[in-house]
């Protein structure tokens, strides 16, 4: 019994419930559309911290570091301190906070929702409903995709976004509460301090990390921000894929073979790693030529010796994203309690 109240009482106790929590209220209620959002806030501060570099002509790299670092200075100054004070009010109150930002950091289902959508439309034959779908989730123009390249667009931005909405941010979320252990301090404060880091970083790269000309000196710390957050869980990633994979009765041995051959093609440093991955999986092919507003991008093919993915693929892909994040965040949970008990 005093095992048992030695282990509630350590503060590594309550990472895995955190984490455990929040991917499940994402799975229940997905991104709530409040107007208090933390991310919507987020980005008005974005926002601000732009037009003023701006309006004192400070929209070169230097610039660019400036708004990153000063957006993610405040972002975790005002969650460390949140957490303290709810901490210091009362444990549980602390607790709820940290839940409620880790929360707001997952946001699987609503990017199975999307990719859904596309399915659906799919399959009811309305090519023109399904480009309006994919066109909420993706970059590229898809007003004359054909259904292949609609598929792809969608199974593309599922994998890709496996990693930044839902990978990334529980992977920081142990590496902060293990370090926080290692330091010897609050590991529920360092925990939610590394999610806030990734979700700023993430944020800032969807907001101003372009490559045209209005961002490209400004937002180009912030892209490689986003990079270096990205970095190890996108290499990762085929770990909860792979175990996704075998639950959904695919291939994941191809999916292996074709990560370690395609996973470096792209351009972008982590973008291919878990498309890679779910392109051999699925025995598909992915990337290609892609048409966005400049013009067209000639992207490598991932697993182009395979056929093109069918509307079926997608949900196979879905599976797959799905599966693997019940078995990435069981292991994740599995582990932070065995730190507890062994600390």
């Amino acid at each position: 019994m005093g095992t048992v109240y030695r282990l509630i009482q350590h503060p590594s106790f309550y990472l895995p419930l955190i984490l455990a929590f929040s991917f499940l209220l994402d799975l229940l209620i997905g991104d709530p559309p409040l107007r208090a959002h933390p991310i919507r806030i987020l980005g008005s501060l974005i926002q601000a911290v732009e037009a003023f570099l701006r309006k004192i002509n400070l929209d070169s790299r230097i610039g660019g570091l400036l708004l990153a670092f000063t957006v993610e200075v405040t972002a975790l100054y005002i969650t460390v301190l949140a957490l303290e004070i709810a901490g210091n009010i009362h444990f549980f109150l602390g607790f709820f906070v940290a839940l409620f930002i880790c929360f707001f950091s997952i946001s699987l289902k609503d990017l199975i929702g999307h990719v859904q959508a596309v399915l659906v439309c799919l399959e009811r034959g309305d090519t023109e409903g399904a480009r309006g779908a994919v066109a909420m989730v993706v970059g590229r123009d898809a007003s004359q995709l054909d259904q292949g390249g609609i598929t792809r667009a969608a199974i593309e931005t599922l994998a890709e976004n496996f990693v930044d909405g839902f990978f990334s941010p529980i992977f920081w979320f142990c590496v902060g509460g293990l370090w926080g252990n290692f330091l010897d301090s609050d590991p529920m404060v360092t925990a939610i301090a590394f999610v806030v880091a990734f979700k700023v970083a993430s944020t800032l790269d969807s907001m101003v990390g372009y490559k045209n000309k209005q961002y490209l000196e400004l937002g180009w710390a912030s892209a490689r921000l986003d990079d270096l957050f990205n970095y190890l869980p996108a290499r990762l990633s085929f770990v909860p894929l792979f175990l996704g994979s075998i639950m959904c009765l695919k291939d994941g041995l191809q999916g292996i073979k074709v990560f370690l051959r395609d996973r470096s093609k792209h351009d972008s440093p982590n973008a291919a790693h878990a498309e890679s991955f779910v392109s051999g999986a699925l025995g598909v092919r992915l990337g290609g030529p892609i048409r966005y507003s400049y013009g067209i991008k000639v992207k490598p093919w991932l697993g182009e010796e395979f056929v093109d993915p069918a509307p079926g693929h997608i949900r196979e892909a879905i599976c797959i994203a799905r599966a693997g994040a019940w078995v990435g965040v069981s292991v994740l949970c599995v582990g932070l309690l065995f730190v507890a008990t062994c600390l």
